[in-house]
């Protein structure tokens, strides 16, 4: 039997399908980095990170297990929605978003082999522009920020965006230039240079 390790995605649920917990696993333990560090990107903390995390992976294991899995090729973005539709759920019962402070997960941020020939200087730079990037997608009204993030965050298409948040594409590129321009328009206000 092929190890499991090598099956692809669409592999891995058929084998689950069939009643082979390891393929289950091995779905997991390949996408749980990606999963967990969007999840944890959305809410910024990471008890409540860990609660999602552990409820989108319950979710996916019932609805591959009751035969309602039908996304051919893009279990992570399958993944990923139902997420971004628990996240969602969550700030919609808590009826308030959460006050963030984004000094407290830079490094997180920074955690990125593509800066490890960079001095601490250029670290320091570097990490003072995300913190700067990040406030100001928090200052964004809701709908802008839901499309910058899925887009930015999520690696979403604007025709993936459009179907996720029920809108035309149009809309969904609309959203995302009034992002651009709130944020041109908020660092300007707060004199904040995003020069790296």
């Amino acid at each position: 039997m092929t190890e499991v390790i090598n099956l692809s995605d669409e592999e891995l649920v058929k084998g689950f399908e069939r009643g082979n917990q390891r393929c289950f696993n091995a779905l997991i333990d390949r996408h749980k980095q990606k999963i967990f560090s969007f999840i944890f990107l959305m809410v910024r903390q990471q008890e409540l990170a860990e609660d999602i995390f552990q409820d989108a992976f319950l979710k996916v294991h019932h609805s591959i297990k009751n035969g309602k899995y039908a996304e051919s090729g893009k279990f992570v973005s399958w993944v990923m929605r139902i997420s971004h539709n628990l996240i969602i759920d969550y700030f919609r019962k808590q009826k308030h978003l959460p006050m963030v402070y984004n000094e407290d997960y830079a490094g997180d941020l920074l955690n990125n082999s593509k800066l490890s020939d960079n001095s601490i200087e250029d670290k320091m730079v570097f990490d003072e522009v995300l913190q700067n990037v990040s406030s100001l997608v928090d200052l964004l009204p809701d709908s802008q920020r839901e499309v910058v993030k899925m887009r930015h965050y999520m690696g979403m298409s604007f025709k993936e965006i459009a179907e996720e948040t029920n809108v035309s594409i149009n809309t969904a590129l609309g959203r995302m230039r009034y992002a651009i321009l709130n944020m041109r328009k908020l660092m300007e206000e707060k004199k904040i240079s995003l020069t790296i």
